[in-house]
C-alpha cells in the first residue's frame, strides 16, 4: 500500500540532495504526513542519541538522549524533518526542562495526536544528570489520564 502524491505534499526535506541545516531553533521545519492507521492505537518511538543544546547562562554545550513516543491519530512526523528540527536546537539556548517541553508543544502543534510525550536523558553537568519528562493526553479522553501516569513511570532505558 504505497503513499499517494498528495499524501506526500508536505514533506519536502525527504529525499532532498540540498539539505538547509539550521543553526538555530525552527519549528517550520518539521513536516508531516497522513496516518494511514488511524483506526488502531499504536505507539511511535523515536530514539535521538546525540540531541545537543546550549546553555542559557554559561553557552556550554549539553548533550542528551531524547525520546519521543507518541500515539499518532491523523498524522505523523517525517523523521527527516524531526532530524533537521531537533538540530536547530544546537546553538539554541534553553534549560533541559524547556526544551523538552517546548518539543513536546511543537509535536502536538503539529500531529495533534492522542498522546506524546518527550523524555530527555542529558549527561551530567558538575555532577547532576538531568532527566526531564513532558507528557500531553488529549483533553477528555483516556488518553489524558494515559500522560498522568507515564509522567510517574520511570520504565525508559535511560543509559547511553
Amino acid at each position: 500500500m504505497s503513499r499517494t502524491k498528495e499524501e506526500l505534499e508536505g514533506v519536502t526535506l525527504l529525499g532532498n540532495q540540498h539539505t538547509r541545516y539550521s543553526y538555530d531553533y525552527e519549528p517550520d521545519l518539521l513536516e508531516r504526513f497522513p496516518n494511514k492507521h488511524p483506526y488502531r492505537d499504536y505507539m511511535v518511538t523515536l530514539n535521538c542519541p546525540e540531541f545537543t543544546t546550549l546553555c542559557p547562562k554559561t553557552g556550554q554545550p549539553d548533550f542528551g538522549k531524547l525520546v519521543i513516543r507518541y500515539i499518532p491519530d491523523g498524522y505523523l512526523v517525517e523523521s527527516k524533518s524531526l532530524k533537521l528540527y531537533l538540530f536547530s536546537f544546537r546553538n539554541h539556548g534553553d534549560f533541559h526542562e524547556d526544551c523538552c517541553n517546548i518539543i513536546l508543544n511543537d509535536l502536538v502543534k503539529l500531529m495533534d495526536p492522542k498522546f506524546a510525550e518527550v523524555r530527555g536523558i542529558f549527561r551530567p553537568r558538575g555532577g547532576i544528570s538531568i532527566w526531564p519528562t513532558a507528557v500531553y493526553g488529549r483533553p477528555g479522553t483516556k488518553y489524558e489520564e494515559m500522560a498522568e501516569q507515564r509522567l510517574f513511570a520511570e520504565t525508559e532505558d535511560r543509559s547511553f
